[in-house]
């Protein structure tokens, strides 16, 4: 009886594709400019091959439940990947390719992967450790880039042509089954395996399609790397509605300009720092960009300043996407008729599945204008972090997700950010958020990039400390910083130092990593 009703009430994200292929055999799925040549599946070709992908993996003699590592690029052969993967109840795990060898080498042997695919422009990051994942008996190589099959890698095409492309549908798959243990990017501590369930992405993934204008009609720019949660998501939310998901590969200003003009996009999805390129790419004027319906940034906040140029160039039609890989995205969205309106680092209303609350350390929830620890909950909430039960238990204190970010709700019910927690700088007796400050600084004209951070210091317990990036070609002072914000922010509130750097470390979806800032200026007042 009970696995009756698995597969009366089946959920499963490999799901997807067989159902929109069945609606839209003929339409277009995903597309990819790559070598001087287009490469484009419909959805009957994408379900085909996302089928084969899956008898190929049980074909080596994975089980369901078996974890699969990737380390790759955007590529159609990745999407084949991500999906064949769901289909065969095999749980991907994403490696970021911006890791190193020796971090790489850890997330496979912490996540017990079975197999590793990888494309041939990332192939060096896994080359030096192979001797040592002695685990591992099966490489998938996706020579993308063109380069030869090294040993003992098999190519991605020769995998899977043999096997058939009929639909698989003999897996049971729950939908509290794991499909994807994603890896935190670690900003602010050692990353954790976020274990995603088929039940998470699916809502999710309808979730942003709802709140976000996603429909049959949509043709997303996959800009964003697929390993991360954010582009996945809205990958998925459009295949759902047999939309057209456009893979690129990296982000270079002209060429995304070219594609929005050539392929008509209208859903994007890229970094403040992203629309700021274009904005200042001296062909931007030239390019026709009114397919443009949906603009979406994340990650960080965008200044006022871009933000004002963005919405006359491209319409005002910008949303502020929010969420974290432990509440898979998105959890709350601030809308395009805000943008302007509300000062502040807005995050909006809760998404529709998604229960948005801020409580305080008691477990009590708060009214709004009182500031406390940012909580969520609803199905797309993980099942917990892989192998920390203690950190599983401590995220979901008092039955609700923590977050681990502080904010508040305003007078009309919008969530306001106010920072990390561990990124609240405690000085002299005052909280100061991060944040604040560092919107002060990039409302500067002279200045590209911001980190705030408090050091260690013998006085004030901690220091406001600014790192800032000038713009190219600007040449800046300590002293030009710190009398700007003293004409904007309180005493207490003004940087003690600030440093000058050529670029802040990052991680490859655009987060400033402050853990490694912290680290490298630790002594910066103590010596």
């Amino acid at each position: 009886m009970e696995q009756q009703r698995n597969l009366i009430q089946r959920v499963a994200v490999g799901d997807i594709i067989a159902r929109t292929a069945r609606r839209y055999p003929d339409r277009e799925a995903v597309m990819e400019s790559r070598g001087g040549r287009d490469i484009q599946l419909s959805y009957r070709e994408l379900d085909r091959q996302v089928s084969r992908l899956a008898r190929a993996m049980r074909g080596l003699g994975l089980q369901k439940g078996d974890r699969v590592v990737t380390i790759c690029g955007n590529s159609v052969e990745f999407v084949v990947t991500i999906y064949g993967l769901a289909r065969g109840g095999f749980v991907w795990v994403p490696v970021n390719p911006g890791l190193s060898p020796e971090d790489a080498a850890y997330i496979i042997r912490h996540a017990e992967a079975r197999v590793v695919v990888v494309d041939d422009l990332f192939y060096p990051v896994l080359k030096d450790v192979l001797s040592e994942i002695k685990e591992i008996r099966n490489f998938i190589y996706l020579p993308v880039g063109g380069r030869s099959v090294p040993q003992p890698f098999t190519e991605f095409s020769s995998f899977i042509k043999d096997w058939p492309e009929d639909p698989v549908e003999d897996v049971e798959i729950w939908d509290r089954d794991l499909c994807q243990i994603m890896y935190t990017s670690g900003t602010t501590a050692a990353p954790k395996g976020v274990m995603i369930s088929h039940l998470s992405i699916f809502v999710g993934s309808l979730n942003n399609a709802i709140e976000m204008d996603i429909g049959s009609n949509t043709v997303l720019s996959c800009l964003m790397p697929l390993f991360h949660c954010a582009q996945h998501t809205f990958a998925t939310a459009v295949l759902h509605l047999g939309g057209r998901v456009v893979v690129m590969r990296g982000f270079e200003a002209m060429r995304l300009l070219d594609t929005i003009q050539r392929e008509k996009i209208t859903w994007l999805f890229a970094l403040p720092g992203m629309y700021r390129a274009m904005l200042d790419h001296p062909g931007n004027g030239s390019y026709e960009l009114s397919s443009l319906q949906t603009c979406v940034y994340a990650m960080t906040p965008m200044d006022r300043r871009t933000l004002e140029q963005a919405i006359e160039r491209f319409g005002n039609r910008f949303m502020l996407a929010t969420g974290q890989t432990e509440c898979y995205p998105s959890t709350n969205s601030f809308k395009p008729e805000w943008q302007l309106l509300k000062e502040g680092n807005y995050w909006g209303v809760s998404a529709p599945a998604v229960d948005t609350a801020v409580m305080d350390d008691e477990g009590n929830l708060l009214p709004p204008g009182e500031v406390g620890e940012i909580v969520w909950r609803g199905p797309v909430v993980m099942e917990g972090y892989l192998k920390d039960p203690e950190s599983t238990e401590a995220a979901r204190k008092y039955g609700w997700h923590h977050s681990g970010d502080l904010g508040y709700f305003d007078r009309d019910g919008l969530l306001v950010f106010v920072d990390r927690n561990k990124d609240m700088i405690k000085t002299g007796g005052e909280n100061v958020p991060s944040i604040k400050v560092e919107r002060v600084i990039l409302a500067d004209t002279r200045v590209e990039a911001c980190a705030v951070v408090g050091l260690s210091h013998p006085r004030w317990i901690e220091a406001v400390t600014a790192l800032v990036v000038p713009r190219q070609g600007v040449k800046l002072q300590e002293d030009d910083i710190i009398s700007y914000c003293k004409s904007k922010l309180g005493g207490f509130e003004v940087p003690k130092k600030v440093v000058f750097l050529e670029d802040l470390p990052r991680t490859t979806t655009g987060k400033i990593q402050k853990h490694v800032l912290r680290d490298k200026f630790r002594n910066l007042y103590n010596s």
